[in-house]
């Protein structure tokens, strides 16, 4: 069965706004304030938690303090849990695409780096759950760029992993599907879109009405 597995975070919806807000309310916490930019680092943002709070800390003259982002980790993800939902949205056309897709016979699923249960509660919260056989967040498996959860998202949709292909929008996802040996599609309108067409993916889309052509060429 073909299928086609999507990142979450910057691919399926725009998650910045509210992942920011998290890592502000951490920093203000401290006593720093907004360190933070909802535009500026919205790209930041898409590479978790982790990587906001040691950019946010660099802005404070802390750069390098693993000890600070260990400890204000979970304070994080507990901030991003009370407001999951507040500025998030689908990109346009993704649930349309999927829809699609699954019309077309794909099986569709999702592999993110987000805690597994904060992936399922998001998108139990935006209503798109029930239109994904798969989710797979981090938890128990390796995170991407290992292929593991790819492979476990690929399974759980009831997918075959010799014909399925990545989704994703930044150098992780592209490197995930590199791992699996799987062709990676990288959507540009996120904040790396330049970036990440330049790693050569197999294909490079600029809204989701492209995904459906794009993924019965390469899963044919």
């Amino acid at each position: 069965m073909r299928t086609v597995i999507f990142d979450l975070d910057g691919t399926l919806a725009d998650t910045s706004g509210d992942l920011i807000a998290a890592a502000n309310a951490c920093f203000r916490a401290m006593g720093a304030g907004d360190v933070l930019d909802p535009l500026r680092d919205a790209g930041t943002a898409f590479h978790g938690g982790r990587a906001m709070l040691r950019l946010g800390f660099a802005r404070i003259g802390r750069a390098a303090d693993e000890a600070a982002v260990d400890r204000h980790y979970d304070d994080l993800l507990a901030a991003y849990e009370r407001a999951i939902d507040v500025h998030t949205v689908l990109y346009p056309g993704a649930l349309e695409a999927v829809g699609a897709l699954s019309e077309a016979g794909f099986r569709v699923g999702i592999c993110t780096n987000k805690p597994e249960p904060l992936a399922e509660l998001l998108t139990a919260r935006l209503g798109v759950r029930d239109a994904f056989a798969s989710l797979v967040g981090a938890g128990v498996l390796p995170r991407k760029p290992d292929a593991a959860p790819f492979v476990e998202a690929v399974r759980r949709a009831g997918g075959d992993p010799a014909r399925a292909l990545l989704v994703g929008d930044t150098e992780t996802d592209f490197r995930t599907a590199r791992a699996a040996g799987v062709p990676a599609v990288l959507v540009t309108f996120g904040p790396e879109g330049e970036r990440v067409a330049a790693l050569g993916p197999e294909a490079a889309i600029g809204h989701f009405d492209e995904l459906p052509e794009v993924a019965t060429r390469l899963l044919p």
